[in-house]
């Protein structure tokens, strides 16, 4: 059972400067409301003072919780770590710079007790950020919904609500937290909706992510595409592939050898460079296949019980 209306999740990396603000916001915006809340402080290896503000804002609140990680292990830890430990019955989401503005979360825990959304994604639609963060963003949130299906703008908005069980239900690791709703979707959680929220400008400190993001994003998409789609059926990723690969080979290999039967080309056979590719073809779709037949054997033996949610029992 739940105790609370609503955990507020909050993954940081050295925003000192914010916390005392954003703390006195979220307090102000709850109070309005009469929400029970709690606010979870996740500290993700931070080398400013963020740790001693935190631990402040627990002496004036006791409704402020928090973790410390030793070093900096990224925002899908931090992530993981807070839902782990939330208790509301909505999960609020949201960054420690100031760019999130917590006069969302009355809408958005509405969308999720009323509205019955299982997960709601912020749409940041107009943005502070400069093109070189944009203009990549777009691709990838473009890229996303292509592939996932989800007709979200925003995939990685920091500001997101959940209901309680979806995140007991997803798994987090890597950088995968810019791929939460794909996430949601294969658990089962399939109405995600987006409400279009307030983008401020960053008030203290710098960005933390670079160029690098991109690329680990694109690789990451590829991933989780991958794993939702093929992880218990690795066969029917595999077995396509290696089977083009092998028909395409068996074809040649067919024709350039009826083609020397009829006498339509004196060359030996295997003086054509395109026999070899042939040979190619078939060699690594029989390799494919048997990466398939492995996969699905790896699959069998550690399948677990566990792995299946199920939302209630008689």
């Amino acid at each position: 059972m739940t105790e609370l209306d609503i955990s507020v999740v909050v993954p940081l990396l050295n925003e000192a400067e914010s916390l005392p603000e954003l703390h006195d916001w979220i307090c102000r915006v709850m109070k309005e409301h009469n929400y029970s809340y709690e606010i979870l402080f996740i500290d993700d290896g931070s080398t400013d003072d963020s740790w001693k503000v935190i631990k402040s804002l627990r002496e004036q609140n006791t409704a402020v919780r928090a973790v410390s990680f030793l070093r900096n292990y990224g925002k899908s830890a931090a992530l993981a770590i807070g839902f782990e430990r939330a208790r509301g019955r909505v999960v609020i989401t949201m960054d420690a710079d100031l760019q999130d503005s917590p006069d969302e979360i009355p809408e958005l825990y509405q969308m999720i007790t009323v509205e019955n959304y299982d997960l709601v994604s912020g749409w940041k639609k107009k943005r502070y950020d400069p093109l070189s963060k944009t203009i990549p963003t777009r691709f990838f949130n473009g890229t996303t919904r292509l592939l996932s299906g989800i007709k979200l703008h925003d995939f990685n908005c920091g500001l997101k609500a959940y209901k309680f069980k979806v995140v007991k239900n997803i798994d987090l690791y890597g950088e995968m937290h810019r791929y939460i709703p794909v996430l949601a979707k294969w658990s089962g959680f399939k109405k995600i909706g987006e409400k279009v929220v307030q983008h401020r400008p960053r008030q203290y400190g710098v960005t933390k992510f670079g160029l690098e993001r991109f690329v680990n994003g694109f690789l990451d998409l590829l991933s989780v595409t991958f794993i939702t789609r093929f992880r218990k059926k690795p066969m029917h990723f595999f077995g396509l592939l290696g089977t083009l690969s092998f028909l395409v080979g068996f074809i040649i290999t067919l024709w350039l050898g009826i083609e020397k039967q009829l006498g339509y080309n004196t060359r030996e056979v295997v003086e054509q460079p395109v026999f070899y590719l042939a040979v190619a073809a078939l060699i690594i779709g029989t390799q494919l296949f048997l990466a398939g037949f492995l996969a699905e054997m790896v699959v069998i033996h550690t399948n677990r019980r566990s792995e299946y949610k199920i939302e209630e029992q008689l």
